[in-house]
């Protein structure tokens, strides 16, 4: 059994000018000890899909419909005790910039050992030891006088370091990471990645990277969802997305990136902007953008189309190419 199960997940902003449907049915399943990536451009619902998970929107954010498991527990409407039970504990997320996470009038030491307190029976003794453990753990030097510090008081990537310390402190199941990297140079970025590939691999927890990096998503990940306008697009492994893409906007992501160094290719950006989510189309809401997009295209929306077994896209070009080739079929709605 999958440690979370995702069905059907719709989470909408009830505004005065209307209903945004930020996240639009997408389902999904995250295994023990796997790493999940979920990519997109700017307003494709990717952080939407991440505080849904850990029940933390916004007003007027809310999640109207489907299902959010956790070890076969449901998490949609459950009682806030059940959820401050396991957030922080089971679940804990690293968001995206740490200078406006972390509290700036607390020390570093009273966040961390807070949140220890928290969430695990250790007295303050025992949360203070722990604190330092993990600061340790996370490549921080001199363990004691940070502590002591104040967030201003820490660069970027030891502010990073600081948050991944503290959603590790409890030894959740699941780690959420929103863009862990945004904010940080190439070199601390890639030290915050093998950072957490190495922790990931010693307490064998899962987790969701949440990103519009795609170097972030082919180092980190196992498995990948592409989001655009809050619907999945594609979703395979990382094998699978990269090397045998399947909808039209994951090819145009992978073209807008560089290959290597030595790369001479033009980069080719994909043409047009976001979709107004206060004004969607009835067909996909990439065709408009789309160089190849049909009539159909236009009018109605595409269920996914199982590609393989772990590999779906929904495009209308591979229904077209199924009714010729007959190698894939629909996914029915009650699997992922």
């Amino acid at each position: 059994m999958s440690l979370l199960e995702v069905r059907d997940l719709k989470t909408s902003f009830l505004t005065e000018s209307g209903e945004v449907k930020a996240v639009d049915g997408i389902s999904f399943n995250v295994e023990k000890g796997k790493v999940l990536g979920i990519v997109g451009e700017s307003g494709s619902g990717k952080s939407v899909t991440a505080y849904s998970l850990m029940q933390i929107l916004s007003n007027p954010g809310k999640i109207i419909g489907g299902s959010i498991k956790f070890d076969g527990e449901e998490l949609v409407n459950a009682d806030k005790k059940v959820l401050r039970k396991i957030r922080g504990s089971k679940i804990s997320m690293i968001f995206q910039d740490p200078m406006t996470s972390l509290n700036p009038v607390f020390t570093i030491g009273n966040q961390l050992i807070e949140a220890i307190m928290l969430h695990t029976p250790r007295n303050k003794a025992q949360a203070t030891e722990r604190a330092i453990e993990m600061i340790k753990l996370v490549g921080i030097n001199d363990p004691e006088k940070r502590l002591r510090q104040y967030p201003h008081e820490l660069s970027g990537g030891m502010r990073q370091r600081v948050m991944i310390a503290i959603a590790l402190a409890c030894e959740p199941d699941i780690l959420i990471a929103d863009e862990p990297t945004t904010a940080l140079d190439v070199t601390i970025q890639a030290q915050i990645l093998e950072l957490m590939k190495k922790l990931q691999q010693e307490l064998g927890m899962a987790i969701i990277i949440v990103t519009h990096d795609l170097g972030v998503i082919v180092t980190m990940c196992d498995e990948v969802i592409v989001l655009y306008a809050g619907k999945v697009c594609e979703k395979g492994s990382v094998d699978e997305i990269f090397y045998n893409p399947k909808h039209e906007y994951t090819k145009g992501l992978l073209r807008s990136i560089p290959y290597g160094s030595k790369s001479l290719g033009r980069l080719i950006p994909i043409e047009g902007s976001p979709i107004d989510m206060m004004n969607m189309p009835k067909g996909c809401a990439f065709a408009p953008r789309c160089s190849k997009a049909m009539k159909i295209c236009l009018e109605r929306q595409c269920e996914e189309v199982q590609i393989t077994a772990h590999h779906s896209a929904a495009c209308w070009i591979n229904i077209k190419e199924a009714i010729d080739k007959e190698e894939i079929v629909p996914v029915q709605a009650n699997e992922t």
